[in-house]
């Protein structure tokens, strides 16, 4: 898809690019923000003693990688596969730049029928453009990753995905919920809160059927919680993608099968993770939202 000579400068590209985009600003996922001294911030991924690390637009982006392919009834392996694959092809980073016409997550080309450069450009539609075409590959599953993800790519390099299935199967296992408390994120303070309707709403879209859920509400001192009676199949998935998504909806606490993840509980740069409590419903997985909007 695309030459080492280009890789070097789509990295330099993707760091000026960054600096200059408002709100959202890419050095804070991937360096300690300037508003959360002392934190690394950014997502890992954790398999018995291994543990691997993204930045938060890149988990955000794993997440929903991952969610689709759970919708879509495909193996964790797809999932695996499909990150490798964006993992080289673009870094998990939805960008509009790339070899020749390439763009998006993949890196899919118009020119070669993936779809127009906006449709492209949309996460939902690469992603799943990508799966479409794995799922013809005979037996995919069964085969090495970076084998799968050249026979769909069809890379000018066959074996470069070879070198990011440690992470992709790290992140894979812990988005589609196989290794619970898997993952864990360092964010900044909360300065902005969403609603349990769009956070419903949000989940639904990554989610599809499987966020077929019934809610409930509370308000406490910590914030709005949003109760969700999950089946157990998704409940480590769920949870872990309301964390992969706490910075953009403004989560500061998941609950979920007995431990509790605190946005604010860190220690030495990094957040505690999961820690067990005594106070979960079974079968409820709760997200609390930060009180307010920051002000300003």
């Amino acid at each position: 898809m695309r030459s080492r000579a280009v890789i070097g400068w789509i990295t330099v590209l993707a760091v000026t690019a960054g600096l200059l985009i408002g709100g959202r600003v890419w050095l804070s996922n991937t360096f300690k923000d300037t508003f959360a001294p002392g934190l690394s911030l950014g997502c890992s991924a954790t398999v018995g003693e291994n543990s691997y690390r993204l930045a938060l637009e890149q988990t955000e982006n794993a997440a929903l990688i991952s969610g689709l392919a759970m919708q879509r009834g495909m193996p964790a392996r797809a999932a695996s596969i499909a990150l490798a694959t964006a993992m080289q092809e673009s870094k998990l980073r939805n960008i509009s730049y790339g070899d020749l016409d390439s763009v998006g997550l993949f890196q899919q080309r118009p020119s070669q029928d993936w779809g127009s450069v906006e449709e492209i450009m949309d996460p939902v539609y690469s992603a799943n453009a990508f799966y479409d075409a794995l799922a013809e590959v005979p037996n995919y599953a069964d085969l090495p990753i970076n084998d799968a993800a050249q026979i769909v790519q069809r890379s000018g390099f066959p074996h470069t995905y070879a070198q990011h299935e440690p992470l992709s199967r790290a992140f894979a296992s812990a988005l589609t919920g196989q290794t619970p408390q898997g993952l864990n994120c360092t964010l900044p303070p909360a300065t902005a809160s969403s609603t349990p309707e769009a956070v419903g709403a949000a989940a639904q879209a990554a989610m599809g059927p499987l966020a077929q859920l019934d809610a409930t509400t509370t308000t406490g001192e910590a914030g709005t919680s949003l109760h969700l009676e999950v089946n157990d199949a998704y409940g480590w998935m769920l949870a872990h993608w309301a964390l992969a998504h706490a910075n953009q909806l403004g989560v500061v606490e998941v609950s979920y099968a007995g431990h509790k993840w605190d946005r604010n509980a860190n220690a030495d740069g990094h957040n505690v993770g999961w820690q067990p409590i005594e106070s979960t419903v079974e079968g409820q997985l709760a997200i609390v939202l930060a009180a307010a909007p920051a002000d300003g």
